[in-house]
């Protein structure tokens, strides 16, 4: 894959303190929450359970959406980002297409054996242990589960990610742009934890900074003509996270857009997955 250059996305308030408020900030490609501990201290682990939603395709339009947890990735100067989940995206036919995978930036993903079905629990997690990370993906509902210990050169564990996202296409080096959001109506996150140190904690409990993303995009609307003097539409994209839960880690991230007729100031793009369009 090429790598997409990470930057960083426009906060709205200051910092939090444990325990507090989350910060709220944009992206063009991330919804959900990022945990940052204090500089120079490295987190260990992060996890979380969600229900892999069921999108709304429209026949002639392709869309995607990735659901994953994952280390690092969060910083200007980000060496890596290990993450591992699931995609719901629909192809050109109107066809929804479900699937998993396993990405440890800079290299390439990799699709995973584990089925992932409209309505079925996913457990995933990743762990770091020296340079080893471990990446393991269950499904709840069926049974199946995989995982794997990968050796790996540039590891970053600054921050932890509990996201839904639209993934990236990139033509050329650092030149990466987000791929049209799949309708995916609503993703349900429980347990969504990381550990620092000995201590496990929920994204609003622990001994870190929390940031809370929304996803802003747009999409073409066909219904006018720049031949007529009736320019086409654009629709507002947005995925918005909702409060999370301090006792059990759980928030859910909701897909709704809206007609409007001026193209929006783009929002930055964070590296993430890029697994391009399904087959």
């Amino acid at each position: 894959m090429k790598r997409l250059t990470p930057v960083l996305v426009v906060l709205v308030g200051l910092a939090a303190p444990t325990g507090a408020q989350a910060v709220s900030a944009v992206s063009s490609n991330w919804a959900g929450y990022v945990a940052r501990p204090a500089a120079g201290r490295k987190l260990r682990s992060v996890s979380s359970t969600w229900v892999e939603p069921a999108v709304t395709c429209t026949a002639g339009h392709s869309s995607y959406s990735a659901i994953w947890v994952g280390l690092g990735g969060y910083s200007e100067n980000a060496a890596g980002l290990e993450q591992i989940g699931t995609d719901a995206d629909c192809n050109r036919s109107g066809q929804a297409i479900y699937s998993t995978w396993v990405e440890l930036l800079p290299n390439a993903p990799t699709a995973l054996s584990v089925k992932a079905r409209p309505g079925e629990r996913i457990t995933a997690s990743v762990t770091v242990i020296g340079r080893d990370a471990t990446l393991g993906l269950r499904n709840l509902t069926s049974g199946e589960r995989t995982r794997r210990t990968v050796r790996v050169s540039a590891l970053d564990t600054s921050s932890a990610e509990w996201i839904v996202e639209a993934p990236s296409e990139c033509f050329a080096e650092n030149h990466c742009r987000a791929l049209p959001l799949a309708d995916f109506g609503t993703v349900a996150f429980t347990s969504a934890t990381a550990t620092l140190g000995a201590r496990t904690a929920t994204i609003d409990s622990g001994a870190w900074s929390t940031t809370s993303l929304e996803l802003q995009g747009t999409r073409a609307i066909f219904a006018g003509s720049f031949a007529q003097g009736v320019p086409p539409a654009l629709a507002l994209v947005v995925a918005t996270p909702s409060a999370s839960s301090a006792a059990d880690g759980a928030f859910t991230v909701a897909y709704s857009e809206r007609r409007r007729e001026i193209q929006p100031r783009e929002a930055p793009t964070l590296p993430g997955f890029t697994g391009g369009p399904p087959a």
